[in-house]
């Protein structure tokens, strides 16, 4: 896959490097119109208040999650690509939803 402009979404998430998964992160916020799939705010923008108040417990998140304000999110299950998400947003749905 490495060198492709765009992909066919989903794509399975642990076949991608680093660059490709930014590719394809890029590709989401562009197919959602810069919105979170999980929150549907801007993803420029912070997540929705009910998201920014929920207790994250970050001892659960890899070394770096918080590093980019932006995740490619996809399913642990399947490994198949599902949307671009607030980081935080990312943390909500792994902490409170299994996701």
């Amino acid at each position: 896959m490495c060198g492709h402009d765009t992909y066919d979404l989903p794509v399975d998430y642990t076949t991608l490097e680093p660059r490709e998964r930014r590719k394809v992160r890029e590709q989401y916020i562009k197919m959602q119109r810069n919105r979170c799939m999980w929150c549907l705010e801007r993803l420029d923008l912070e997540p929705i208040e009910r998201v920014r108040n929920m207790r994250i417990d970050w001892t659960l998140f890899p070394d770096g999650f918080q590093n980019y304000p932006i995740h490619l999110q996809h399913c642990h299950t399947t490994g198949m690509t599902e949307g671009a998400v607030h980081m935080r947003c990312n943390a909500h749905m792994w902490q409170y939803h299994g996701r």
